[in-house]
């Protein structure tokens, strides 16, 4: 029986989401967790995965279509052949049931509710990073009210409702299942806002009677509940690759903002770091001259034209080559004129290695090691940044931006990745290739 795809809600006003890329192409093989599908909406981008072993078909949207939240855009299904019949789905996303996952005596405000959204395909639960609100605050429907992330994305969370925050039915640091009711904003404010955990909503009521005694001793509920604030530790342990974690949209602001998330690193602020650890890091103490590590490579290179996209095109359509990615991995391993090498590729706050050997572009491959690569290309070429100088990393990085209707190329390292005269040939190359990609080919 074929498997619907549908189009995931990823926010709570989330209506549709634009389908960036099929990363498969109708008939494929594809296996359970295989990622289908690149969506985006004004909140986040992240990878659709397949919910089940089998061949694509059906495909029912291009890329670049603005699908609804529920629509069955694709199947799942035993053999590669179209069925030429979609059932359209319902809409996903529904408030749970009033009383759902709900226990105690204390009898919960009546309100809007805010249930954890789905991010993914494959998603049952979702983790709460913070609350940005506190019980009791008035929020406006487009406020962020909390943060949630899972194994595959990391996003802002808006109330969806003008009102009062009512009641927090789990608590920062706690998951919740999708669809389950973790919030209530009420249009009165509250005389008596509730909150309750996860923990205690499945524990027998005498132990969440007692825990409710408990924190009306320790807090009376007419305090706002501020979410728990994490402290720097000496101590924290560093990943041995250099690698720093952090969400999606925290690596978009700090490269805005001209942030350094090394530093939090040095500071020893834990890991993964999200948009509140941003404030953190600001409010560091300004490095000293000494101890300030500035690029000890530094160059850009201007171009009147980008020819990447028209390459992608006639690669894909040509030759089968459908991911965008792996063609700048190959055109970046190329010029750093080696046998075999890792490129790491980041667009759209997702990073994706790949493994180039000297052949064919046919014969790249995505690279599932956790390990540093031997060359980063940063695309920015769909974000507002127009300039970047973020010093040396763990490996040469190579930024993609935009120059008017042409392109700016940086390239970032320290000395003991490239000399002199290897970053000129690096960045030269690369820049001629994105160019004119045809020339690789000759």
């Amino acid at each position: 029986m074929p498997h619907e795809v549908i189009m995931p809600a990823l926010g709570m006003a989330q209506d549709s989401g634009k389908i960036i890329s099929w990363l498969k192409s109708s008939g494929d093989p594809v296996k359970a967790g295989d990622a289908l599908f690149e969506v985006e909406t004004d909140k986040a981008m992240m990878e659709v995965e397949s919910p089940a072993d089998g061949y694509l078909t059906d495909v029912q949207a291009e890329a670049g279509a603005d699908v609804p939240v529920g629509n069955v855009i694709a199947l799942i299904s035993d053999t590669a052949k179209d069925s030429g019949s979609v059932a359209p789905a319902s809409t996903t996303g529904t408030a749970a049931p009033a009383d759902s996952g709900d226990s105690g005596d204390t009898p919960l405000p009546e309100g809007a509710e805010v249930i954890m959204p789905a991010l993914g395909m494959a998603q049952d639960t979702g983790l709460i990073v913070a609350w940005h609100k506190a019980l009791g605050d008035k929020v406006a429907a487009g406020d962020i009210l909390f943060e949630v992330e899972t194994d595959k994305a990391t996003m802002e969370v808006e109330a969806g409702a003008d009102g009062f925050v009512a009641a927090f039915l789990a608590e920062a640091g706690e998951a919740a299942p999708v669809g389950e009711r973790i919030a209530i904003i009420s249009a009165e404010k509250p005389a008596n806002p509730v909150q309750r955990s996860q923990a205690a909503a499945a524990a027998p009521d005498g132990e969440i009677a007692s825990a409710q005694v408990a924190m009306a001793e320790a807090k009376p509920v007419s305090t706002p509940v501020e979410p728990p604030k994490r402290t720097p530790n000496a101590s924290a342990p560093k990943r041995s690759d250099g690698r720093i974690l952090a969400s999606p949209k925290a690596r978009r602001l700090a490269l805005e903002q001209g942030l350094d998330l090394a530093r939090l690193v040095e500071a020893g602020h834990p890991q993964p770091y999200h948009v509140a650890d941003l404030e953190v890091l600001r409010e560091l103490p300004a490095q000293t001259a000494e101890g300030t590590a500035a690029p000890s490579r530094y160059l850009s290179a201007e171009l009147p034209m980008d020819g990447l996209a028209e390459f992608a095109v006639w690669a894909a359509q040509s030759a089968g080559l459908k991911d965008a990615n792996a063609l700048i991995a190959g055109f970046a391993a190329a010029s750093l004129g080696r046998d075999a090498s890792t490129i790491a590729v980041e667009h759209f706050g997702q990073s994706r290695a790949y493994n180039v050997p000297g052949g064919a572009f046919s014969e790249i491959s995505e690279d599932k090691r956790d390990a540093v690569p031997d060359l980063v290309v940063r695309d920015l070429r769909m974000s507002r940044v127009t300039t970047v100088d973020l010093g040396a990393e763990n490996a040469p990085v190579l930024t993609l931006t935009r120059a008017g209707d042409g392109l700016s190329i940086t390239l970032e390292c320290a000395g003991h990745h490239l000399t002199a005269t290897e970053a000129v040939s690096l960045l030269s190359e690369f820049a001629g290739r994105v160019e004119q990609p045809l020339r690789h080919l000759l």
